[in-house]
């Protein structure tokens, strides 16, 4: 299924979103009209479509580190192991 505009907004904010002064929660509820919970919950299935993908291949890349790093570091902390 292709992109949404809404799915191309995210993308686009998600890859300019340092350049909004303030808070990005609040540039998120000012810019999309979302709830920072509700745009993660997007954001976090987006990037994990091929249609995403090909949109941005680098921020889908990044993104998918970020987040498995993150996922990893939870679960060695839930393992009581270190890194």
């Amino acid at each position: 299924m292709p992109l949404s505009d809404r799915d191309r907004a995210i993308l686009e904010f998600e890859a300019e979103w340092r350049r909004h002064a303030g808070a990005k929660e609040e540039a998120i509820r000012a810019d999309l009209g979302l709830s920072p919970a509700r745009y993660y919950q997007l954001l976090g299935r987006l990037i994990d479509t091929t249609d995403a993908q090909e949109h941005d291949p680098m921020l889908v890349k990044r993104l998918r580190r970020i987040r498995d790093a993150r996922q990893q570091a939870r679960l060695s902390r839930a393992s009581g192991s270190p890194r």
